[in-house]
Formats: C-alpha cells, sequence, structure tokens
C-alpha cells in the first residue's frame, strides 16, 4: 500500500474511533478532485473549536511522534499539529474551530483510495476555495487541475459564497 494512504489511513481510524470530525485537504484531496501530483505529507483539517484543543493534541501526540520540540505549544499558537504516522509521513493537522472550516468538515464525503483505505476528503469546490485562498503557484495549478477535471459538477455559487466568506472572515482577524 501506498506510504501516504498508510499514514492517512492511520489517522482516519484514530479519529474515527474517537468519534473526532476531520476531513483531508490537501494533497490527496487533490489526487480526488484535480490532477494527482506528488505529495510528501498528509493535510488535515481536524475540527477542535475553540478552548478545548487540548483535548485533541494530547492525544495525538501520545499516539504520533511530534515532528518538532515543543509541538503542542507550537499547535496552540499556529493551530496546526506538526507529527508524523507510525510510517513516518508527516501528518499536518490543521485545529479548526471556524463555523466556516465545520461546515467544510461537514460537506466532506468519504472516497476510496486504495482496497481497505477510505478517506474522507474536502469536497471539490472547498479545495478551490482553500487552494485560492492559500494561493501559492502550486495550490493555482491545484485549482486549475480540479475544474478541468470536474468541469460542469462543480457548484460555483457555492465556490464563490465561500471564497467570500472566507475573505470576511480573513479581513475581520
Amino acid at each position: 500500500m501506498n506510504g501516504l494512504y498508510e499514514a492517512a489511513d492511520e489517522a482516519h481510524r484514530f479519529f474515527q474511533a474517537r468519534g473526532w470530525r476531520y476531513c483531508i485537504i490537501g494533497g490527496l484531496a487533490v489526487a480526488r478532485w484535480g490532477q494527482p501530483r506528488a505529495t510528501q505529507d498528509v493535510d488535515i483539517s481536524l475540527f477542535t473549536g475553540w478552548g478545548d484543543e487540548q483535548s485533541y493534541i494530547e492525544p495525538m501526540l501520545a499516539r504520533f511522534p511530534s515532528r518538532i520540540p515543543d509541538a503542542a505549544r507550537f499547535a496552540m499558537e499556529n493551530r496546526v499539529l506538526l507529527v508524523k504516522a507510525s510510517n513516518g509521513v508527516a501528518l499536518d493537522v490543521a485545529l479548526a474551530a471556524f463555523p466556516l472550516e465545520e461546515e467544510m468538515i461537514g460537506r466532506a464525503t468519504p472516497f476510496r483510495f486504495a482496497a481497505g483505505v477510505e478517506l474522507i476528503t474536502v469536497c471539490a469546490e472547498d479545495l478551490i476555495v482553500l487552494k485560492a485562498f492559500a494561493g501559492r503557484d502550486i495550490d493555482w495549478s491545484d485549482v486549475g487541475g480540479v475544474i478541468i477535471r470536474q468541469a460542469d459538477r462543480l457548484d460555483w455559487d457555492l465556490v464563490l459564497s465561500t471564497l467570500k466568506s472566507l475573505c470576511e472572515l480573513n479581513a475581520d482577524g
């Protein structure tokens, strides 16, 4: 089995066992919706809400080795926990809290990546929003791939309204 799939599945099973809401948001989601590309980590959005992050961070650090010193403090300050799966693949776990992030996770759906590996990924529309908002060259390439591959199946009203909400949220912060 692919090492990325193994790492993502390990995180998936850990989250599922605890009833935690999450979705894959990075390169693996791009592989589902756009043009597959090389990626070396698993990007995850985990809904923690505000004020209860430690109840997610502590169990994750007990299960997954940290990639940096003082990972809990870093996670609290930057809202991303940097750990690795048992096979050494990096897991970047964003600590989601905004209603917009909760809605994205709510729209996420399962996808079978390989035999025995079904992961929950962000929907194509939300992936476009996340990638457009990040705005790196690789992100714009990913957006183009999703648009080409999904074409007429995309809900552009959802893309535009979500992007508008995200921009307003960023302007307020």
